[in-house]
């Protein structure tokens, strides 16, 4: 990635029910005896991190994550159970050879594919499992048409204009190419339409989506004009139109 985003760990963690709930689904497909050794890869505030923790009573756990905040707020959560790490994906190495690798709501952060799942699978043991679910093409395709009409107010588009967004969101064809390109032997890929009402829009997307947005403005009081204006023309309830790219793949 060409910058690490500034989350905030603790706001991320009280509005991200939806990433939660689909996280929980993404486990589901993940076979366990109980005693792997698993990466959670973008482990986010640690809630997912904690359910995979409960599949594997007799294994390990590593958890990483790029921002420090997100890291700090999952091992607060977790505490000694998990093996908590800030760690760029893309610069990925580890001491001990991994079983699976779990990933949720973590790769579209990421601009270069390729490289990212040449990392993963050299973590991975021959016959190993990736798991995960991102942004995929067309997420959030509403939102964002609603975003950028904002964007291109008079007041914002000094620093907007021509902004394109940190976003990878690659269709299922594009996935599967760059994990068989990367050494997997196996890769289905494929798009799946979500909605999320969060309980919380503002909030949400002030902290989950338009944290980016936010980044390029100078100041707080024209990053929270910009929230509340997007709030503001999405509607209510705000409907949030997600499009996941799940991936199962084995090493």
């Amino acid at each position: 990635m060409p910058s690490v985003r500034k989350w905030d760990g603790a706001a991320y963690d009280r509005v991200s029910a939806p990433q939660q709930e689909w996280g929980r689904e993404v486990l589901d497909r993940l076979s366990l005896s109980g005693d792997e050794t698993v990466l959670d890869a973008g482990c986010g505030s640690g809630r997912v991190t904690e359910m995979l923790l409960e599949r594997l009573p007799r294994g390990h756990v590593i958890a990483v994550d790029s921002s420090p905040s997100m890291a700090a707020v999952a091992k607060e959560r977790i505490g000694d159970r998990v093996d908590v790490r800030v760690m760029d994906l893309l610069a990925l190495e580890l001491e001990v050879t991994l079983d699976a690798i779990v990933s949720t709501a973590t790769f579209h952060w990421i601009a270069d594919h390729d490289l990212l799942f040449e990392r993963l699978r050299a973590a991975l043991r021959d016959g190993g499992a990736l798991v995960a679910q991102c942004g995929g093409f067309g997420n959030l395709s509403g939102v964002h048409a609603t975003a950028r009409e904002v964007a291109a107010e008079e007041r914002f588009a000094a620093h907007l204009d021509g902004w394109c967004g940190p976003w990878n969101l690659t269709t299922p064809e594009q996935a599967q190419a760059s994990l068989l390109g990367a050494g997997f032997s196996e890769a289905r890929c494929w798009l799946e339409p979500k909605q999320a009402l969060p309980p919380e829009p503002r909030e949400f997307l002030r902290t989950v989506i338009l944290g980016p947005y936010q980044e390029q403005l100078p100041s707080k009081e024209l990053r929270a004009e910009l929230v509340d204006a997007v709030h503001s023309r999405l509607g209510e309830p705000v409907t949030l139109d997600y499009v996941r790219l799940n991936i199962d793949a084995v090493a």
